[in-house]
C-alpha cells in the first residue's frame, strides 16, 4: 500500500460562495478536522455564516453547549442519539461510561441522563432538543422499547423548554409519525436528514414539520430523496451537511464540513426549479424560524 492510499481522504475543495447566506442546520464539529475556528471561517467564507452543533450523548451535549455560549455564529442542540438510549439501558461500558460517568444500566441510568439533558436544554445557547427520535437500522429489537422512552421524554423535554425537536429518522418512518402523533409534536419540529419520500413529505408538510436535505440528496440512487424535496413547501425547507458524514456528490466518501453546503444547495436549487439565490434566502430565514435565533 503506497503512503497516500494510507492516508485519510483529502479534503475537497472550497466551492463557489453563495451569495446570499445560510446556515447549516445539523453538524458535528467536534467530529471534524481542525479547530471550530478554522471550521467557522472556512464555511463563512463561502458564505456559510450560522451552524447548528448537534449533541449525540452527555459528552457531546455539553460540548455543543459550551461551544455556542463561545461563538456567536453557532447554536446548539442537545440530546441522547436513538442508539444511546439502549446502550444506556443495557449499561454498554461504550456508551455511558464514554459520557464521563460510570453508572449501572437500567431505566434509573436513562433517567439521569435524560435528566442532564433536560438540564442543559434550559440553557440560552441551546436552541433544540435533538438528534432524537428512533433509529431501526443499527438497534435491533431489543432496543426498540429504551429509544422509544427516550424519544417520548426529548419531546416532552422541548416543548416544556419551547425548543425546536430534531429528528433522526432511520428506517422507522411509521413509528416516529406515530410517536409525534400520540404525543403531540413541540411548535417546530425538524426532520433531520430527511430520508423519507414524497409521500411523507406531504405527511410532514400537512403537519407543519421542518424537512433537511444533506449531501445524500445528490447521490444517483436519491431520487426518492430529490421527489421528496420536489413536493415539500419551501417554507419548510433547510439543508444541512450532517459533516462529517453525507458529503455531497462528486466528493462522496471524502470527510464532509460546513463549507460544503453550497454544493448541496446548489443541487437543491435544480431539483425545485429555481434559482440558489431564492433558495439560499428562503432557507436562511426558515432555519432561522425552526431555532428560534
Amino acid at each position: 500500500m503506497s503512503a497516500k492510499s494510507s492516508q485519510a481522504p483529502d479534503a475537497p475543495p472550497l466551492p463557489e460562495p453563495l451569495r446570499v447566506a445560510v446556515a447549516d442546520s445539523h453538524t458535528h464539529l467536534d467530529m471534524q478536522s481542525g479547530t471550530v475556528a478554522e471550521g467557522l471561517a472556512k464555511a463563512a467564507s463561502v458564505g456559510v455564516t450560522t451552524v447548528v452543533q448537534v449533541g449525540c450523548d452527555i459528552k457531546g451535549s455539553r460540548w455543543a453547549a459550551e461551544t455556542a455560549a463561545s461563538y456567536e455564529s453557532v447554536h446548539a442542540t442537545v440530546a441522547l442519539h436513538p442508539n444511546e438510549a439502549p446502550r444506556i439501558v443495557h449499561g454498554d461500558p461504550d456508551g455511558w461510561s464514554r459520557q464521563g460517568a460510570r453508572v449501572p444500566g437500567g431505566d434509573a441510568a436513562l433517567d439521569e441522563a435524560l435528566a442532564e439533558i433536560d438540564r442543559l436544554a434550559g440553557l440560552p445557547q441551546v436552541k433544540g432538543v435533538g438528534e432524537t427520535g428512533l433509529d431501526y437500522f443499527r438497534t435491533g429489537p431489543e432496543g426498540k422499547a429504551a429509544q422509544e422512552r427516550s424519544f417520548r421524554s426529548h419531546i416532552e423535554i422541548a416543548k416544556r423548554h419551547g425548543k425546536a425537536l430534531v429528528i433522526h429518522d432511520r428506517d422507522a418512518h411509521a413509528d416516529v409519525l406515530r410517536v409525534l402523533k400520540e404525543e403531540g409534536a413541540p411548535e417546530r419540529t425538524v426532520f433531520h436528514c430527511y430520508s423519507g419520500d414524497a409521500e411523507m413529505a406531504e405527511v410532514c408538510a400537512a403537519n407543519g414539520y421542518f424537512m433537511s436535505f444533506a449531501g445524500n440528496m445528490t447521490f444517483k440512487n436519491a431520487q426518492p430523496l430529490r421527489d421528496a424535496l420536489a413536493v415539500a413547501p419551501l417554507e419548510l425547507v433547510l439543508v444541512e451537511t450532517d459533516a462529517p458524514f453525507l458529503t455531497p456528490a462528486p466528493y462522496r466518501g471524502r470527510p464532509n464540513a460546513p463549507y460544503l453546503i453550497p454544493i448541496t444547495l446548489r443541487a437543491m436549487a435544480e431539483v425545485r426549479g429555481i434559482d440558489e439565490d431564492t433558495l439560499a434566502a428562503a432557507i436562511a430565514t426558515n432555519t432561522a424560524r425552526a431555532f428560534d435565533y
